[in-house]
């Protein structure tokens, strides 16, 4: 795999700096770590990096979707990881710097916990997590003013948390027009006050696959999210709070939801990237294709840790899925008991976006419905509503994205880039 090959390259050259140092630096310093990650010694909190006020290049704009008077940002960057951190940080920092400072600070509050034990966090995490993703958080840092050490604490506090959610996946037989779509119900606190600084955030690599993610100002992991290649990803969390503290040892799920929306250019190889991932604790999964295999799956991580961590994962209408018999074929869902199925079963052959937007109202946690998107993954298109106000995501209304239209930068061409598959 092309993830692989990157960060054996890396460690190569990495490895390659320290033997021409010494070796025994290269003994200190893995000293150093272990005695850090274990809390063994006090952790060194590393040094902030120097604001950059020239642009490193690649570029970032902004722009807004809307209905009525509802309106969502739409952040488009294109470059490097760090390139497009800064541009994003540049367009985002006073929202950055209103919700993300407030945010870590809440979240400390309410979970009893101090920055040691989140600098402690992030640094056993960030041992498994995507260099892409720190490199965007440096980048992030720099082009906003705001410290690393804080976006590093506010990526690191869903691993601490529990949250519950829902997610449908239809296509071929089972819509009307043959197109793979997938929804999102992000059931979570609202009292983080995380709906209240939406954006979309478009990237564009240098290397890899463009990707949408449905955000919040200042986070940059996917807790959803779809990929050029028609790959779609969405999650429900099963662990509650009793099971904590969660196995540190593994990236967050939204840090490697963004490894696959880079890497993977069919469920296959998103497939094969995630059974090389390890797991921080119980989640249900939906990995949805809309433009090569033309298909979902749904997985089950029942228990992510141990020598055979187990880990289902189930087709549409498979005889061993847990929702059997209420399962049907060319669809497949978790909602967690909220009674999607006979809508599912009523509507099956007539399924679209806005009928998955309609459904996806229905099954919310109310009192917790944060966000709602329904995703196209076959024709790249998006429907999103966010909680607002005294209204929760299902109150309000939806605003739609058509990525093969969206044009941030006004310069007559589609930013997205052109399907490599023929859409019907």
């Amino acid at each position: 795999m092309r993830l692989l090959l990157r960060a054996t390259l890396c460690c190569l050259l990495l490895n390659l700096c320290l033997l021409l140092s010494g070796g025994g630096f290269v003994q200190a310093a893995d000293a150093s770590k272990e005695a850090a990650v274990t809390g063994a010694a006090p952790l060194a909190v590393a040094a902030e990096p120097a604001p950059r006020a020239a642009d490193p290049g690649g570029s970032g704009h902004r722009t807004f979707i809307a209905n009525g008077d509802v309106k969502i940002p739409v952040v488009v960057v294109r470059g490097t990881p760090y390139q497009m951190g800064w541009h994003l940080g540049r367009l985002c920092a006073p929202e950055m710097k209103q919700f993300v400072p407030a945010a870590v600070a809440g979240f400390k509050q309410e979970l009893q916990v101090d920055d040691a034990t989140l600098d402690r966090t992030w640094a056993t995490t960030a041992a498994y997590t995507d260099l892409r993703v720190q490199q965007q958080l440096v980048g992030a840092a720099e082009g906003s003013g705001l410290p690393l050490r804080l976006l590093q604490h506010v990526h690191c506090l869903p691993l601490l948390m529990p949250y519950s959610c829902s997610c449908i996946s239809a296509w071929g037989d089972a819509t009307e027009d043959g197109h793979l779509y997938q929804t999102r119900n992000l059931d979570w606190a609202l009292e983080a006050g995380a709906h209240e600084f939406p954006v979309l955030i478009v990237y564009l690599p240098t290397d890899g696959e463009a990707h949408v993610t449905p955000s919040f100002t200042g986070f940059f992991g996917a807790h959803c999210g779809m990929n050029a290649a028609g790959v779609v990803l969405s999650e429900i969390g099963d662990a509650p709070a009793r099971e904590m503290p969660y196995n540190l040892h593994a990236p967050h799920f939204t840090a490697w939801f963004r490894t696959l929306l880079y890497d993977a250019q069919s469920l296959t190889d998103a497939l094969a990237l995630f059974r090389q991932t390890p797991q921080t604790k119980r989640y249900h999964f939906v990995f949805g294709d809309g433009l090569h295999d033309k298909r979902a799956v749904k997985i089950r991580v029942a228990a992510p840790l141990g020598a055979e961590p187990q880990i289902d994962v189930w087709s549409d209408a498979a005889a061993d899925d847990e929702l059997a018999p209420h399962t049907l074929s060319d669809l497949v869902y978790h909602d967690e008991g909220r009674g999607a199925f006979p809508t599912l079963e009523a509507e099956r052959g007539k399924i679209n976006g806005p009928s998955l937007v309609a459904l996806a109202n229905q099954i919310p946690i109310k009192g917790g419905n944060v966000m709602n998107v329904v995703f196209d993954a076959t024709a790249m298109r998006l429907w999103v509503s966010y909680a607002g106000g005294d209204k929760e995501a299902y109150q309000r209304p939806y605003v739609t994205l058509d990525l093969t239209k969206l044009d941030a930068d006004a310069d007559g061409r589609p930013d997205w880039p052109s399907p490599r598959v023929a859409v019907k």
